[in-house]
């Protein structure tokens, strides 16, 4: 009998195998198997850890046209930049469907910050408007980083505004990113810097609106990303009352996306506000942007079926590239 082997990936193998570009075409091919109900992406487990601040993620996932299973465990402690430790760490386990066998295990935070920005990428490849030119990024961290590699892969940026809490921190990220994509990174100045943004993307983990919905240009794109539970909450209600709402998934996002939620609990919106899912509009069975002066609004809490999808192709890119340390199990 053969002994098993499983290939680990570090954070460095995961950001190699799969380049930006390339994730934003795995996700248009991932989310319109969601909304055709061909993976099978049970509700992901919460799990509190509030004497540390802390929970913890768990989402399985099987695609049965990959023929392979996909398991996810995140850690969100919120103390953790006192301790110099990122605040969301992540493993993600891909598993062969026929017969079982682990096929790989990899560093799974940037796998998480790579394909939420690659989903963010495709809406908004599908939703801003052509001639979008700047974008306002909220939050400096790990998904801040991919939000603005991905919007600025599917549109000609010339400038982007950071929104962040921390000033150096804010700086710093300020002059990484613009080192990186060779485009004017520049911390905001003010909260009417808002008003020049095309595309806007909020990276953050917010109870409270991180922006007034006065500020907003017509015809602006928002990506929303941070929330993830009920209670949090990033793009005012007002921004959402008049936006086009396109999501992830209507389940997951009715459940677990305070952006929504608290409308829809305060008698502002209907569960029909929503207008499609992603997977709708790439399928053409929905329509996206209708006029310029249209605001769409993206709204993500991520969906185990990116996870899967995106390992399965880093997985054929590290073969192929020798990438990762082959264990025996």
């Amino acid at each position: 009998m053969a002994v098993p082997k499983i290939r680990f990936l570090s954070r460095a193998d995961v950001r190699q195998a799969l380049p930006m570009g390339e994730a934003i075409a795995v996700m248009k091919e991932a989310f319109p198997l969601l909304s055709a109900g061909k993976a099978v992406i049970p509700q992901r487990l919460h799990l509190g850890i509030p004497e540390q601040n802390a929970g913890v993620l768990v989402m399985p996932s099987y695609l049965p046209s990959q023929a392979q299973l996909g398991l996810k465990i995140v850690t969100i402690f919120r103390d953790n930049a006192a301790r110099q430790l990122p605040l969301i760490q992540a493993l993600v386990m891909l598993m062969d469907a026929s017969d079982g066998r682990p096929l790989a295990l990899m560093e799974g935070s940037s796998l998480t910050a790579l394909r939420t920005g690659a989903a963010s990428g495709a809406a908004t490849d599908l939703l801003a408007r052509k001639d979008s030119a700047v974008a306002a990024i909220f939050g400096s961290g790990a998904q801040a980083e991919t939000q603005l590699k991905a919007v600025s892969t599917v549109r000609p940026l010339r400038r982007a505004y950071v929104f962040g809490r921390d000033r150096e921190k804010t700086a710093a990220f300020a002059r990484r990113m613009e080192a990186q994509l060779g485009l004017e990174v520049l911390p905001a100045a003010h909260a009417e810097n808002l008003a020049e943004a095309d595309i806007v993307c909020t990276a953050t983990t917010s109870s409270t609106p991180v922006f007034a919905d006065r500020h907003l240009k017509p015809g602006v794109h928002i990506n929303g990303v941070g929330s993830y539970r009920p209670d949090l909450q990033e793009v005012p209600a007002e921004t959402v009352l008049r936006a086009k709402v396109v999501v992830d998934e209507r389940a997951s996002c009715w459940e677990e996306a305070g952006d929504l939620i608290v409308p829809l609990q305060n008698g502002q919106i209907t569960r029909d506000h929503v207008h499609a899912e992603l997977g709708e509009v790439i399928g053409g069975k929905k329509s996206g942007r209708t006029a310029d002066d249209e605001i769409t609004f993206f709204k993500s809490v991520g969906n185990a079926i990116q996870d899967l999808t995106a390992a399965g192709r880093i997985l054929h890119a590290a073969e192929a590239q020798g990438l990762g340390v082959e264990l025996e199990l």
